[in-house]
C-alpha cells in the first residue's frame, strides 16, 4: 500500500502492483507485438527485393519498429488511461504520482524509455534491464526507470475482495453492554483498529491455535490504548468487537454533530433558518425586519453593519439588555460553540 496525496489534499491508499504481475503483463504485450513486427519485417523484405533499395527498406523497417514498440504502449495507455492489453489482463494500471490518470506526455516518456533504455534494446544496452529491475525493487512504489522519468507508478486495481465482518462482531456483545458506555477509545490508533478489524474478518478462517494466539496479542495491544480494562474472563474476540463497535458509534455521532453544526452555524448569509439580525421587538411573530434600501434612512435602533459606526442616538441595547449582534458575531459564536469541540478527541 502507498499513501498518495491528490491535488485536492485528499489522501488515497493505493495498492502497488507487484513485480511478477508487471512481468506477466509485459510478456502478454510482447506476445501481441511480436507477430505485428514479424509481419512488418516479412512485408518489407518481400517489397525491398523487387521495388525498394536497401536504404528505403531500412527506413520502412525502422518506422514499423517505432510504431510497434513505441506506438503500441503510447496509444493504448493514452486511450485507456494507463492500460495496455497485458495490464488490462492482470488488472493493473499506470497512474501519476498524485493518483491522477496517466497523461499523453507521461505515456510517451515511458514508451521511449522502455524502447531505448530498458527492454527492447537489451542486446545493445546490457545495463538497461538490470537497472530497471534494481530501481523497481528499491523504489517504495516499484518504479522502473521510465516511471521515474515520467512521474508515474503502477497500481493494482483488481484486488481480492475483503471477507465480510460476521454479524456477531458488528455489535457490542451482551455481556459487555454495561461496561462499553464507559470506554475511552480516543487513544486507539488507526493502525491498531485496522489490525483488529482484519482479525475479526478472518476469525473463522484461522486455525483455533492461531486464532487464540493472535487474539490475545491484539487484545493486549488494544487494552494498552483504551480504558478501562474489560471484565475478567472476557473473550478476546468479544473484547475487540466491543471496542470497534464503540469507536464506530462515536465516530458516526461526531460526524453527525459536525454536519449539524455546519448546517446551523455556517449556512450562507440570508439562508432559511438563519436570522441575519435580531428580531424586531415590536414584531410579535419574531420575524426579522426587511433590509432597507440604500436610499432610505435606517430606522432608529437598527444595528449598523459590522465594522461601521452606529446609526445615531437611537441605537442601543435591545429590550433584554444586550447589544445587538451582526452576522459576523453570530457566526463567530457558532464556531466557538460547535458540539464536536466538547466530544471525544479524534483517534490518533
Amino acid at each position: 500500500m502507498a499513501e498518495v496525496v491528490t491535488g485536492e489534499a485528499v489522501v488515497l491508499d493505493l495498492t502497488i502492483a507487484r513485480f511478477p504481475s508487471r512481468i506477466v503483463a509485459l510478456l502478454i504485450d510482447i506476445l501481441v507485438q511480436l507477430p505485428v513486427l514479424i509481419f512488418v519485417v516479412v512485408v518489407v523484405s518481400a517489397t525491398s527485393a523487387s521495388h525498394l533499395n536497401t536504404a528505403s527498406g531500412a527506413a520502412i523497417y525502422l518506422a514499423g519498429f517505432m510504431f510497434v514498440w513505441i506506438g503500441y504502449p503510447l496509444i493504448f495507455e493514452t486511450l485507456s488511461r494507463g492500460k495496455t492489453l497485458g495490464k488490462l489482463a492482470l488488472g493493473i494500471r499506470v497512474v501519476s504520482d498524485d493518483g491522477s490518470p496517466e497523461r499523453f506526455r507521461q505515456a510517451l516518456v515511458r514508451a521511449l524509455s522502455a524502447a531505448f533504455i530498458e527492454v527492447w534494446l537489451f542486446p545493445l544496452n546490457l545495463i538497461g534491464i538490470p537497472a530497471g529491475l534494481i530501481t523497481s525493487m528499491v523504489s517504495a512504489k516499484g518504479k522502473r526507470l521510465g516511471d521515474m522519468f515520467a512521474g508515474t507508478f503502477v497500481i493494482q486495481e483488481r484486488v481480492p475482495r475483503r471477507p465480510e465482518l460476521a454479524p456477531v462482531f458488528t455489535v457490542i456483545p451482551p455481556q459487555l453492554l454495561g461496561w462499553a458506555p464507559h470506554l475511552e477509545v480516543s487513544r486507539l490508533s488507526d493502525q491498531t483498529a485496522a489490525a483488529a478489524n482484519s482479525f475479526l474478518r478472518r476469525y473463522y478462517d484461522l486455525r483455533p491455535a492461531a486464532r487464540e494466539q493472535l487474539g490475545m496479542q491484539l487484545a493486549a495491544t488494544v487494552a494498552a490504548q483504551v480504558s478501562p480494562l474489560p471484565p475478567p474472563g472476557t473473550d478476546p474476540a468479544a473484547y475487540l468487537a466491543a471496542v470497534l463497535a464503540v469507536r464506530r458509534e462515536r465516530e458516526q455521532a461526531r460526524l453527525f454533530a459536525r454536519q449539524a453544526a455546519a448546517h446551523q452555524g455556517f449556512a450562507p448569509y440570508g439562508s432559511p433558518g438563519i436570522q441575519p439580525f435580531p428580531a424586531s421587538a415590536g414584531d410579535p411573530a419574531g420575524n426579522p425586519a426587511p433590509h432597507a434600501s440604500p436610499a432610505s434612512p435606517a430606522p432608529a435602533g437598527t444595528p449598523a453593519p459590522h465594522g461601521q459606526p452606529g446609526a445615531g442616538p437611537g441605537q442601543g441595547p435591545t429590550p433584554n439588555g444586550t447589544l445587538p449582534l451582526g452576522p459576523d458575531e453570530m457566526i463567530t459564536l457558532a464556531k466557538e460553540d460547535r458540539p464536536e469541540d466538547h466530544g471525544f478527541a479524534a483517534p490518533t
